[in-house]
């Protein structure tokens, strides 16, 4: 007689972007859930033990016995995810890896991995865990189509003993109808968006009501199906809860939807306006932020119904000079935002940006995420009318003039960050804590600068 089967035991990693050597921590401040692990724990069959470790928050138990690591990468965090996932190799532990990074770029992740699933987990991760107890893991998971969001499930319990930010993370849909340039999530899921029942998103809402009352949406676009967010937001408004998420602007035109988000509970949005340029936004292929009367209008409506922003800009198009830099911080302030980014563009791998610009040869790496030069904020291609260093550069000195203590406290007045409350107490911790953040990350390596093994970059990557 056999005796009973040993249990499956699964370690899910959620890898930091990089510390510096002699770091045991990763830079603590900010840390939200991060809801990948929590998706594959509420996928793992109930007869697998399962453990979680953040490397943003604690050291990884490389040594602790374990039978599989799942790892979900995003192109910031690759390196790191390499060096993990070859200490576990190392160990003879198989190593499986997703996510963006993983699904944009599946042959450089099978170079450290055992197995590599493309595109989403739900209805390809439980064929992973039987192939595993079987010995039969194949090299890659691919989706033939998107899968029915019927089929996510949350996990939350493998945060427990953990410290986050006190923000719950909900995922309503996934993916988004734009076609921006320079952006992974229309890579990824193909210019199309699938969204979870309504009725799945409120159970989760109500069982979460008893850790954190705040909740924040993390879909690509909240908005970008019209009718399917209106109908989620009038059952959000009988559930009397604060949330925020990402939005596009064109949902500034629309009345109805202004009204509803405004009733639902909906404390600020974050809106990528990227450019106050229309020739750069139609290289962005983002020609619909000028719709509807453009920017002026469009605030002027979400103002009306005090709905919070926060307003990411990226710079590095082919138009951007030092005094766009100058009108748009001013843009910024004179419209009181309640956050602002100022971001350098950046090629990820697989993105029509990325293609264009290896094509014009203006890519300083092959693969900036894998070079051991290239640090956090460090400009990785050539702009047309900056020096990459004056860009980097440039894009600092944005954060920190927003981010001044004069510029703080004139929008900490502005009637509509103050209409909350709630968010108007949380505007000073905000905002001095990005004002601190200003310098934190530059150029911190990606990966663990200290880490004592050897990893071979991806050669011929295209």
């Amino acid at each position: 007689m056999t005796g009973p089967q040993k249990r499956l035991r699964l370690t899910l990693i959620h890898p930091c972007v990089g510390r510096w050597a002699g770091d045991q921590k990763y830079i603590r401040s900010w840390q939200m859930e991060p809801l990948a692990p929590a998706s594959i724990a509420g996928l793992t069959p109930d007869d697998v033990d399962v453990r979680f470790y953040d490397d943003r928050l604690e050291v990884i138990p490389f040594d602790e016995a374990t039978d599989l690591v799942a790892i979900s990468i995003e192109t910031y965090t690759a390196r790191r995810a390499y060096q993990i996932a070859t200490e576990y190799r190392q160990r003879g532990v198989k190593v499986v890896l997703g996510g963006f990074h993983a699904t944009l770029c599946p042959d450089e992740a099978s170079m450290y991995a055992d197995a590599v699933i493309i595109g989403e987990a739900e209805g390809q991760w439980e064929k992973v865990i039987d192939d595993v107890r079987h010995d039969t893991l194949q090299t890659f998971y691919r989706q033939a189509a998107r899968p029915n969001l019927n089929l996510a499930r949350i996990d939350r319990s493998i945060f427990e003993g953990k410290r986050y930010v006190p923000v719950t993370l909900i995922e309503a849909g996934r993916g988004c109808h734009f076609r921006c340039e320079f952006c992974a999530v229309q890579s990824y899921f193909g210019a199309t968006q699938t969204r979870r029942p309504i009725d799945h998103i409120l159970k989760e809402v109500e069982a979460a009501r008893k850790r954190n009352s705040f909740y924040f949406f993390v879909d690509d676009n909240i908005t970008s199906n019209f009718e399917e967010a209106k109908d989620l937001y009038r059952e959000l408004a009988r559930l009397k809860i604060r949330w925020v998420s990402q939005a596009s602007i064109n949902a500034a035109h629309d009345e109805e939807f202004l009204d509803l988000i405004s009733r639902s509970g909906c404390q600020g949005l974050l809106i990528g306006f990227e450019s106050l340029e229309r020739e750069t936004l139609r290289m962005m292929k983002k020609k619909f932020n000028t719709m509807g009367g453009g920017y002026d209008v469009a605030l002027e409506n979400l103002r009306r119904y005090n709905i919070r922003l926060y307003a990411t800009f990226v710079f590095g198009y082919n138009h951007d000079t030092a005094e766009t830099f100058t009108e748009t911080v001013k843009f910024a302030n004179e419209h009181r935002f309640y956050m602002a980014a100022f971001n350098h563009l950046t090629p990820f791998p697989g993105t029509p940006l990325y293609d264009r610009l290896k094509a014009e040869g203006r890519l300083l790496y092959d693969a900036w995420w894998l070079d051991p030069s290239y640090t956090y904020n460090k400009i990785p291609f050539k702009p047309e009318l900056l020096e990459p260093e004056e860009l980097q550069e440039l894009c600092i000195k944005a954060r920190a003039e927003f981010y001044s203590v004069p510029n703080i406290l004139r929008r900490f007045a502005d009637p509509v960050n103050r209409s909350n409350g709630f968010m108007a107490r949380q505007f000073p911790l905000i905002n001095f804590m990005m004002r601190r953040e200003v310098q934190q990350r530059n150029d911190l390596p990606l990966g663990d600068e200290g880490w004592s093994g050897h990893l071979e970059p991806a050669h011929g990557f295209s």
